[in-house]
């Protein structure tokens, strides 16, 4: 049996453990009478606890529509009303019990008032005949404070009763009443000060002494300086709405030995409704009486009707969940891949629309799943046709001494548009290119590969000197010949002399490709249209020095134009800016870079464009 128990705690979430607690402490709290504050405090987080507790009970194990629909209703209906019902109870206990602290506390602040006035007639007719004055305002005293002692210092010493042994508090004490605690005991005390003489009285609190302040309240302390010596003077119990209220006050508490120490106390008043009802209103109480007893009718009338619309509303579940389970035997056979059951379809209200359009749905999946599988073939083809791209680019760049390549190409979809390679010309000389094809895409991807064979076709002919403004025009003849007007492509060629360090290329409409000498950029401009769109084209070509150090990229528009969330380009100033940074870095984490931050700038993993760069870098 105890492994059981402890089995069942450690299943225990820890919110359902921390409810459990609280249960039991506000039970040992409540039944002992430890600290009925506290208990109270106890029952607040229990009651906390308990609904959160129950929320995830609830989520875990309703399953059935049936039973969700009876704890909407119990949500929506039976758990405000609930709570608005423990709001008036908690607010009617306190309410209660402050009328019943108020009671208590009134009384006795009006008995010790009382000791204020003979005190100070003593002090002033004190050079008569004190022992006479004692005598005589003893009975007025004794008739609040059954037992009282005082000393009064003048001209002589005065005691009473005359065998008192009570001495004056310390010299710091001017006038003051109240509560004060002497000798770990409680008193209620008057302490006087004129004319160089001093008078004090003190009166012992006791639990008697409070419990008869107002005679049929019930038990009062004042913890922890009062204890209970007689049995309970707990009223009887008048009918069910008789509540058994606890109530505690805090109070200051003055010290004899300083002014300046306060102690606290706890003013407790264990009572019950109609005793404080009766207390407060007098000979108007059965009045009262009778407003509580028609409150409770009503509240009793109320949850009747909640119960009764709680009927309601499961039974017309009913109804709303036979139609669910059908739909759920429906989506059982789809699940099976049977599209061709119907569901029943009874009645013309939205249910009986649901289930036909359940049954629409299913004909229609039907149809979609022909769709889905003609789309999972052309996916399969677009990837063989991007292991075929992946295989057209240059898997590795040409070893030459003078001159470093290195490129990438990111595709914004499966296949890519741009297009890059380089290519030995001779022993001393290396091409390379780079162009950007209209569009995305499968056509886009074609276009680049008729370009790549078109240049490695000429590439591939006899050794000689080769022009890169001849090679772009006779690509610019072959493109419109062969493709549709709409298609075209910029196109970036040249041709690196390692003996004479020099690099020849012609810029057919393509972005202008960064010379980084020095750290200074020296743009290589366009010398001539795009590639593709008109049928005879002029192009020209320029020659230029490459020194140690120097570093020339190409790039695509994919890698400048990318926007940002407010429609901001990314920019050459900013590619400039990494290009600098990163300078003296590889070519490939140069690359990397750069790539990098133009996703960030973007703010999304998806490329808006192509994405290609190719760096030269003399060495």
């Amino acid at each position: 049996m105890e492994g059981r128990a402890v089995k069942y705690w450690q299943r225990l979430g820890a919110v359902e453990r921390a409810f459990l607690v609280a249960i039991a402490l506000y039970a040992l709290l409540y039944y002992t009478r430890i600290a009925p504050g506290l208990a109270t405090l106890f029952a607040v987080v229990a009651f906390a606890l308990g609904l959160v507790t129950l929320i995830r009970l609830v989520r875990r194990s309703l399953w059935r529509l049936r039973y969700r629909l009876v704890a909407a209703y119990l949500l929506i209906a039976v758990v405000p009303v609930g709570l608005i019902l423990l709001l008036a109870a908690i607010a009617g206990r306190i309410i209660i019990g402050e009328m019943a602290v108020y009671l208590v506390n009134n009384e006795l602040s009006r008995r010790m008032s009382v000791l204020s006035g003979p005190a100070n007639g003593l002090l002033r007719l004190s050079n008569d005949n004190p022992n006479e004055l004692l005598a005589r305002l003893a009975p007025l005293i004794g008739s609040r404070f059954p037992t009282f002692e005082m000393v009064l210092n003048g001209k002589t010493e005065v005691h009473y009763p005359p065998d008192s042994k009570m001495e004056q508090p310390p010299l710091q004490w001017g006038d003051a009443n109240g509560l004060i605690l002497r000798n770990k005991h409680l008193y209620a005390w008057v302490h006087s000060v004129a004319d160089h003489q001093q008078l004090t009285l003190v009166a012992p609190i006791s639990h008697e002494l409070l419990s008869q302040l107002v005679a049929t309240l019930g038990d009062v302390d004042l913890l922890p300086y009062t204890t209970r010596t007689s049995g309970s003077r707990l009223p009887v119990k008048q009918n069910a709405l008789d509540f058994e209220v606890a109530f505690a006050y805090p109070m200051e508490i003055d010290s004899w030995s300083s002014p300046q120490d306060r102690q606290q106390g706890t003013l407790v008043v264990d009572t019950r409704v109609f005793a404080v009802l009766a207390a407060v209103f007098g000979e108007n109480f059965r009045l009262a009486e009778g407003w509580l007893n028609f409150f409770a009718a009503v509240t009793v009338l109320f949850l009747l009707v909640e119960l009764a619309a709680l009927i309601l509303g499961f039974r017309l579940s009913r109804s709303i969940t036979g139609a669910v389970h059908e739909l759920y035997q429906g989506t059982l056979h789809v699940q099976k891949a049977d599209f061709s059951y119907r569901i029943p379809v009874t009645g013309n209200d939205q249910l009986a629309e649901l289930s036909t359009s359940f049954n629409n749905m299913t004909d229609n999946m039907g149809k979609l799943i022909v769709v889905a599988k003609e789309n999972e073939r052309m996916q399969a083809e677009l990837e063989i046709a991007r292991q075929v791209q992946a295989r057209l680019f240059p898997s590795a760049a040409p070893s030459l001494e003078g001159l470093k390549l290195a490129a990438v190409c990111k595709p914004a979809l499966t296949v890519s548009g741009d297009y890059y390679d380089y290519l030995p010309v001779s022993d001393r000389s290396v091409a390379f290119a780079i162009g950007d094809v209209a569009g995305k895409g499968i056509s886009a991807a074609l276009l680049m590969a008729a370009i790549q064979s078109t240049m490695r076709t000429q590439l591939a002919g006899p050794a000689q000197e080769r022009s890169t403004a001849d090679l772009v025009a006779t690509l610019n003849r072959q493109l419109y010949a062969t493709t549709s007007t709409e298609k075209y492509a910029t196109f970036f060629f040249a041709i690196y002399d390692d003996a004479r360090h020099t690099l020849t290329y012609t810029n057919a409409g393509h972005l202008a490709p960064l010379l980084i000498r020095r750290s200074e950029f020296h743009p290589l401009k366009p010398t001539g249209t795009v590639v593709g769109l008109f049928p005879a084209v002029q192009y020209g070509e320029e020659t230029i020095p490459l020194e140690t150090g120097d570093i020339l990229v190409t790039y695509t528009d994919g890698i400048a134009e990318p926007e940002n969330v407010y429609g901001e380009m990314f920019g050459e100033e900013r590619l400039r800016e990494l290009l600098l940074r990163y300078a003296q870095t590889e070519s490939s984490e140069l690359i990397a870079r750069v790539m990098e931050a133009v996703i960030q700038w973007t703010g999304s993993s998806e490329l808006q464009d192509d994405m290609t760069m190719l760096v030269a870098r003399r060495v």
